[in-house]
């Protein structure tokens, strides 16, 4: 066994019995750790052990004060400091024996000069299972089934959570497939008409100057189309009875309905004006009616091209927050990502809920698991979702945090309490009611960002102002 600091003394049983960890142990226990325990000396700034290394020894403080710390992002987080005697670090787990990879889960650290008793943690697993069975297969139980129920809570989590994510970007792209085929339906009887009316238009009355002239018209008349401002429901009022009084002037029959037609491509009596002077009086209605059904065809296919590009953005978005085409781990564009995740989740963003996005664009790739980031987001916006409970504003923040790219999930909910702040990121802790939340996603979360990345997850939080905070390395940790 190795021990940092120099060894002292070994202490006496009756000094052990001292110690809450041993105040109940036979003599016979006694004795074996009295003379398996080495008491060792660490000087300030010393560290006793180091997280990730091979855990040896399972360690008592005896005398002094002493840090424990966790690597978060690349820089060290202090988690506890404290003098009490009798405190156990290291080896903590070393009851599994070789069962359980046994490495350091924290840095511990002399913070003034310290005395440690430090056992050998195999020795000390062997004759522990001996002294309590029962308690030993208790602890394993335990570990065991609760490492077990979050695995499968997290499979049935995640589950959830992609049918909730498919109802949704199957309504989403329900309503752009029904647009299109309502558009497509609808350009056929326009395509029907607009042949009935050229077929009257060139009936052997119009010459090929007049013809050349309408066909002049409708290609100035289809360019509109598109580039027509968005009108209020007044102004298209108001427009629409001016264009139909024109028309009624024309002794056009049903001129509101081709006054709709006309104004929503930006048309207006001015443009009208032209058709009469390019065909008679007796070929206006038609001509009128060929240019309506032009027009109207022109619009029905940008609506067709609209609702096509949304379903091709759609699939898009699923495949980026899926990540099918991506290998595991490589340098991610996090704003993608997070847009991904914002278009999966468009169904559950009720009409009271204002997304707002402040992206730091000028942010750098960082190498991630994209497909688990994507998870990450999924998770702290659904919660902010919940928390406002369909009115308030979901804010979406990037930037740069030192060596870190920070992202924030903002929301104006009610807030967490105090008390329950701690506790947010616990496996199976949750403040929803029984049925509705499972507890693992902000520790599924937090393992993500934390052990997978090297980051940090925090949240700070009061009435009207809740934030998760996600810290993720910009370049690859050393190792």
């Amino acid at each position: 066994m190795t021990t940092p600091g120099t060894p002292l003394p070994r202490l006496a049983p009756a000094e052990l019995r001292e110690l809450f960890l041993f105040e109940d142990l036979d003599e016979g226990q006694l004795e074996w750790v009295a003379g398996n325990g080495d008491v060792v000396e660490c000087p300030a700034g010393t560290d006793v052990s180091v997280e990730g290394e091979p855990a040896e020894c399972f360690f008592v403080l005896l005398e002094g004060t002493m840090t424990m710390s966790r690597l978060v992002g690349g820089s060290e987080v202090e988690t506890v400091r404290t003098s009490h005697r009798g405190v156990y670090s290291g080896a903590v787990q070393f009851y599994f024996g070789d069962r359980l990879e046994q490495r350091y889960p924290a840095t511990v650290r002399a913070v003034t000069d310290c005395r440690f008793l430090a056992l050998p943690a195999g020795p000390f697993a062997e004759v522990f299972r001996q002294w309590y069975p029962m308690a030993v297969h208790l602890l394993e139980g335990m570990f065991v089934g609760q490492r077990n129920s979050a695995e499968l809570v997290g499979q049935r989590e995640r589950l959830l959570a992609m049918g909730k994510l498919t109802a949704g970007l199957t309504h989403e792209l329900n309503n752009p497939a029904a647009a299109a085929s309502r558009a497509a339906d609808a350009l056929r009887d326009r395509f029907a008409g607009m042949r009935h009316k050229l077929a009257m238009l060139a009936d052997g009355k119009l010459d090929g100057e007049v013809l050349r002239s309408l066909t002049g018209l409708q290609e100035e008349f289809v360019a509109r189309v598109g580039t027509a401002r968005e009108l209020t429901a007044l102004e298209r009022s108001d427009l629409e009875d001016g264009l139909g009084e024109w028309l009624e002037d024309h002794d056009v029959q049903q001129a509101w309905e081709m006054a709709g037609v006309f104004v929503a491509a930006g048309l207006g009596p001015e443009d009208l004006d032209r058709v009469p002077a390019a065909v008679s009086a007796s070929n206006l209605e038609p001509a009128l009616r060929w240019l309506a059904y032009t027009v109207e065809a022109e619009s029905l296919l940008v609506e067709i091209a609209d609702s096509t590009h949304r379903i091709s953005g759609l699939v898009d978005a699923a495949k980026q927050y899926s990540q099918m085409d991506r290998t595991p781990h490589q340098p991610t564009d996090l704003h993608a990502g997070l847009d991904a995740t914002l278009v999966m989740l468009n169904g559950k963003i009720k009409p009271g809920i204002t997304v707002v996005k402040e992206y730091d664009r000028t942010l750098p790739q960082v190498p991630a698991y994209a497909g688990e980031l994507n998870q990450v987001w999924t998770n702290l916006i659904v919660n902010a979702l919940d928390a406002m409970d369909g009115e308030g504003t979901l804010t979406v923040r990037t930037g740069r945090d030192g060596d870190c790219a920070l992202v924030e999930i903002a929301d104006t909910g009610p807030g967490i309490p105090e008390e329950l702040r701690s506790r947010v990121f616990e496996p199976f802790f949750t403040t929803k009611p029984v049925g509705q939340g499972t507890g693992l996603g902000l520790d599924v979360s937090w393992r993500v960002v934390v052990k997978r990345h090297g980051g940090d997850l925090r949240v700070t939080s009061r009435p009207g102002d809740t934030r998760f905070q996600v810290m993720l390395p910009l370049s690859e940790p050393a190792g």
